[in-house]
């Protein structure tokens, strides 16, 4: 049985998917109760494949039941027996279009309950721009050029509603479009049409759908006269996957994370991170990511449903450390992520310099930010986020120069990493957003390197968070990678581990020497203390965590990678080299 002694502070937490480990939630639960994973772990955080979901593994959201393919109501109290707590994601931004809203809104249109719970961008845009031959308002340049886009193009997804007009809605991330075939039987409403001459356009335009040909290109022949009717039929047939931005001025928006609060609360849920909550506001005028004073609006708005659910919020927000928009975050009391970790102990060990690091985790101490932080996850490894940037007319330095940072997103590249890019209105790439690569491939696949990087993690201040893959040294899957489709960079660390797998890992040395310094981290009472750090050497790395009689010491030498933990606890004294 794991220990009940850590609080929610304290405790580490594992990062899987439902079928992260073997095939299904409850080998993951198999795995926490061998003996070998005794006491590593007080919290899991499960990515939302958890519940149903349709597209970019779990983050458009059907709906917040359990998907029951996966995940079994015994699990959860399998948990809550291991005295494990739970993380969930709410995807507050948006909802797939499956989801029961989308598709009611879809069958009824106008008269849809739902029709104003997401976004339709020409009349969120009405009147402040210029609609263009496909009928989709352009916004005004004043107001395109401040939209942050995480895709090339407009952020809109076109929807076609029953009486065959199409409207645009906003569509900030992924979103796919698929022309199902047609049959005979589609075709039989076309008066004028012989039986013949329907199996001959069902043959062209099955063809063209194989193709991915323009169906306007498509000759038609002796059915020419037909075409318009033909081709609404076949855009009737489409289906479409995508996560549709939601209205967050619609009440009913509201209650609907009234009750998915209620409903994850249920489940067990400790901690909740809001996914994407920086692109929930958006007004004419402003940016589409982190607008004030909206955002805050609704962020407490947010925090208020939590409370009455007893959810400690954690908001996710990507952005460079020169806009200070972490340390807004902080300052309004909520728990932040530590996006800026993954790159700072790259950095750290290939330069073997300790200097941005150490300047980092001072500020975390100066300032009483509550983080939660990482390695690897199931998303990329962040680099612009260490970036400087001009605000008001004044450079805010970042973590790193940029330079250094150019050096990490090289080093990352030549060891088979991936790219994610950010685009601006126009389509045109700006930047690196993150490096898509297991952390132990992005070190070059040196144990060594990965022990050192694992034990900086677990010394560092706030809640650690381990990507499964990183316990078992887990390597590239470019074959993942290239197999994924346009989010197939993100498949190159997302690799099923099978229970096979995991026994075989748990004999090799990198394995048990990560569960030993991970297992220090859960259970130390030294950890509940103050922290210490030293920084009289650059090459050295100097932490010292003390809680009344328990002292947790960390000393690693940046040039051979070697590292010692002296650890007191019970008047007992233990030192222990790796």
């Amino acid at each position: 049985m794991i220990q009940d002694n850590k609080n929610i502070s304290n405790g580490v937490m594992l990062n899987v998917y439902p079928d992260s480990i073997g095939e299904k939630f409850r080998d993951s639960i198999a795995m926490l109760k061998m003996e070998e994973f005794k006491d590593v772990f007080s919290l899991i955080y499960v990515l939302p494949t958890f519940f149903n979901s349709d597209l970019d593994r779990g983050f458009s959201i059907i709906d917040y039941d359990i998907n029951k393919e996966l995940v079994d109501e015994k699990d959860l109290k399998d948990l809550n027996e291991l005295q494990i707590k739970l993380k969930f994601d709410i995807v507050l931004n948006h909802l797939s279009v499956a989801s029961p809203q989308f598709k009611d809104m879809l069958q009824h249109g106008d008269k849809s309950k739902f029709k104003d719970f997401f976004i339709n961008w020409n009349e969120f845009w009405e009147g402040n721009g210029t609609k263009n031959e496909d009928g989709i308002i352009i916004p005004k340049p004043e107001f395109l050029n401040k939209l942050f886009m995480r895709k090339s193009g407009l952020p809109i997804l076109k929807v076609r509603f029953p009486d065959g007009t199409e409207q645009p809605y906003w569509n900030t991330f992924y979103q796919q479009i698929t022309y199902n075939p047609i049959g005979v039987a589609d075709l039989q409403s076309i008066a004028g049409l012989t039986e013949a001459q329907r199996q001959s356009v069902v043959t062209l335009v099955n063809a063209a759908i194989n193709n991915n040909q323009d169906f306007a290109t498509l000759n038609f022949d002796d059915c020419a006269l037909f075409k318009s009717e033909i081709l609404q039929i076949v855009e009737q047939k489409r289906s479409y996957l995508g996560q549709m931005d939601v209205n967050a001025a619609s009440p009913l928006v509201w209650e609907f994370y009234e009750e998915t609060l209620k409903k994850l609360s249920g489940y067990g849920c400790t901690i909740l991170r809001l996914d994407a909550f920086a692109y929930l506001h958006k007004q004419v005028g402003e940016s589409n990511f982190f607008n004030i004073p909206g955002t805050w609006e609704y962020l407490e708005r947010i925090k208020k449903i939590a409370q009455q659910n007893n959810l400690m919020l954690l908001p996710e927000i990507h952005a460079e450390y020169g806009l200070h928009l972490h340390d807004e975050v902080a300052n309004e009391g909520y728990y932040i992520y530590d996006f800026f970790l993954p790159g700072l102990t790259i950095h750290t060990i290939e330069s073997q310099t300790s200097s941005a690091l150490i300047r980092w985790a001072k500020e975390i101490i100066a300032k009483g930010y509550k983080t939660v932080n990482m390695l690897g996850c199931h998303d990329g490894i962040p680099v612009l986020d260490l970036k400087g940037k001009e605000v008001n007319g004044v450079y805010n330095k970042g973590l790193l120069e940029d330079a250094e940072i150019e050096s990490i997103m090289n080093t990352i590249m030549e060891r088979g990493g991936r790219v994610k890019n950010l685009y601006d209105p126009s389509g045109n790439k700006i930047s690196y957003y993150q490096i898509n690569a297991t952390f132990f491939s992005a070190l070059g696949e040196d144990e060594q390197k990965l022990l050192l990087a694992r034990v900086i993690q677990m010394f560092m201040p706030g809640i650690p968070q381990i990507w499964y893959l990183d316990i078992f040294a887990g390597k590239n899957n470019y074959e993942a990678a290239d197999n994924g489709g346009s989010a197939g960079h993100k498949e190159i660390n997302r690799t099923a581990l099978s229970m096979n797998d995991i026994e075989e890992g748990l004999k090799t040395e990198i394995v048990k020497k990560q569960l030993e310094i991970i297992r220090l981290r859960n259970t130390s009472d030294a950890f509940s203390g103050e922290v210490e750090i030293n920084d009289f050497a650059d090459d050295i790395l100097d932490i010292k965590w003390t809680n009344g009689t328990s002292i947790a010491h960390l000393i690693a030498n940046l040039n051979n990678k070697g590292f010692t933990i002296k650890l007191t606890e019970n008047e007992i004294t233990t030192t222990k080299s790796y």
